[in-house]
């Protein structure tokens, strides 16, 4: 999945195709690729597990992305195997005037998971230096200053024992729209349309320059940044549970031996 780390002095964003299903061509390969993704999300489910009964590290993922990218339905389909007790998601919106009282990452700090739980951001600290820089709310100067703090964040988070991953869903101008109005035409689906979204649309190639600096800036060897194709969404949701396999199978995770000498063999149940 290296081919969606973002990094390098040549990286770019728009080198980024939204429509890229990868070796999984056509219905077949659509197929084949669901046929592993549902292998994944089950062992996703008992790394999960692992890491619940392990209590000594804990995973941060973040979901960063355009309105109708389908973040949601991301969280619902990649955790849909594991157990409820073992994930803690958390949606950041527009701060409140308590919020807004601290510094930026206050109420993004009281929503990190404790060890054993994985944490997922649906939106995260990241608004901070994007939609901010999009309607200058802040400096150029300011976003410098706060890239630096954000990866020493991350970085004091590394070390304590939380990995983190970075994905960023890169979805078409089109498919947006195309998901912005079905938002509109489903009567079901009408409780998520916001008008304003169709304002911050008409910002879209400003976002993306911001989107695109903001990655850069934060995506390190220990906190990575992943810009994965969002137009087929059974793709996206196949790389991005590979990765995290992929990271919680690196942490090497055992589980924890009970305390005391017990002699398991002669022990039973009366």
């Amino acid at each position: 999945m290296d081919k969606y780390l973002v990094g390098g002095k040549k990286w770019s964003l728009s080198d980024i195709d939204p429509d890229d299903v990868g070796k999984f061509k056509g219905e077949a390969g659509r197929e084949k690729c669901e046929a592993k993704t549902l292998k994944l999300y089950q062992r996703l489910a008992e790394l999960q597990e692992l890491l619940f009964a392990s209590q000594s590290r804990g995973l941060l993922i973040v979901f960063q992305a355009m309105d109708g990218s389908g973040k949601d339905s991301a969280i619902k389909n990649i955790f849909r195997d594991c157990s409820p007790n073992g994930i803690r998601v958390a949606y950041f919106k527009a701060p409140t005037s308590t919020e807004l009282s601290h510094d930026y990452l206050w109420r993004i700090h009281a929503a990190l998971p404790p060890k054993g739980i994985i944490g997922v951001f649906n939106r995260s600290h990241y608004e901070d230096v994007l939609i901010t820089r999009v309607h200058n709310w802040i400096t150029d100067k300011q976003a410098a200053k706060r890239f630096k703090q954000i990866r020493a964040f991350e970085e004091m988070l590394t070390q304590e024992g939380t990995s983190i991953l970075k994905f960023n869903f890169v979805i078409s101008k089109e498919e947006q729209a195309i998901q912005l109005q079905e938002r509109i035409d489903d009567p079901t689906k009408r409780w998520k349309f916001n008008p304003g979204d169709l304002e911050e649309r008409k910002l879209w190639d400003t976002y993306m320059e911001m989107y695109q600096e903001a990655m850069l800036e934060t995506s390190t060897t220990d906190s990575p940044w992943y810009a994965v194709p969002g137009n087929s969404r059974w793709y996206r949701n196949y790389i991005m549970a590979q990765v995290m396999v992929d990271a919680l199978e690196a942490m090497k995770l055992e589980y924890p031996t009970p305390k005391g000498e017990i002699d398991w063999a002669n022990l039973k149940v009366v």
